[in-house]
């Protein structure tokens, strides 16, 4: 094989954004980018709470800084996204008040959501792009991670959370996350020409270590409906992350990519 087209992971040398980072998902991307090479800018709204998730990042010998901010807050995104000189990879992760299915939601929260999970997410892509296109010019391509959801491919069973305190994603979670998979799409055809690469990958349910312990009725009617028998760690979406970042992608975009044991599959 030709050395120049030899397969590779790694994301040396390679500037990562990514939302969400204190999260339960977005922590284990964080760790993987990371060890994939990649200096990583971790965001989210309570610093210390980053600063600590980046100084363990640097412990383990990876490369890591902060933003602190609300990606609604868009004065402060824009100003740090449109200050990057170059960004290979942003991660739109990010999404905030969740909890509850009532169809008939207040309307802000309904908004905040949205706001949060699909206009936030477009508008980043936006401040970024000169960095994203600078960073394309110089090493061949760069690229936007979406991250999608299966409930924007499915609706949540409701039986799943009888008798167990939890409730299931409200409705414009599904429908922010569905939208968020449309705006990939479009995105990726209108972007292609600058050689950066939009794609979106869809979780299943990846429970907290807490739930698991604390909630084994609902884990397991959950694991009941999953054709693999169980639900996701957090790691198992790293690698696909990872992947999608990364040059062994390249030739992919305006794709979405299910990381839900097949739980959409049938």
């Amino acid at each position: 094989m030709d050395p120049a087209n030899r397969i590779s992971f790694r994301l040396d040398g390679k500037t990562v954004f990514l939302s969400g980072a204190a999260g339960h998902l977005g922590r284990a991307m964080a760790f993987a980018f990371a060890d994939a090479g990649a200096h990583v800018i971790v965001n989210g709204r309570t610093r210390s709470t980053l600063e600590g998730l980046a100084a363990e990042i640097k412990s383990g010998g990876g490369a890591a800084s902060v933003a602190a901010f609300d990606v609604t807050d868009r004065p402060a995104a824009d100003a740090f996204l449109g200050g990057l000189p170059k960004l290979h990879v942003l991660i739109n992760n990010a999404i905030s008040g969740l909890g509850g299915k009532d169809a008939g939601a207040e309307i802000d929260r309904f908004r905040g959501i949205v706001e949060s999970g699909l206009v936030a997410s477009h508008a980043n892509i936006t401040a970024a792009l000169p960095a994203l296109t600078t960073a394309a010019a110089e090493a061949g391509q760069a690229c936007v991670i979406n991250i999608a959801s299966q409930w924007g491919h499915v609706s949540p069973d409701f039986r799943m959370y009888e008798d167990c305190g939890l409730s299931p994603t409200p409705p414009q979670y599904g429908a922010t996350k569905a939208g968020l998979m449309q705006l990939t799409r479009y995105l990726a055809v209108q972007l292609a020409p600058r050689r950066i690469r939009v794609n979106s990958l869809s979780p299943g349910i990846f429970p907290w270590p807490s739930i698991v312990e604390e909630q084994p009725g609902f884990v397991a009617r959950a694991s009941d409906r999953s054709p693999m028998a169980r639900l996701g760690e957090a790691h198992e979406l790293a690698g696909p992350a990872v992947f999608l970042a990364s040059d062994a992608a390249s030739y992919v975009t305006g794709a979405d990519l299910r990381v839900d044991g097949g739980w959409t599959a049938r």
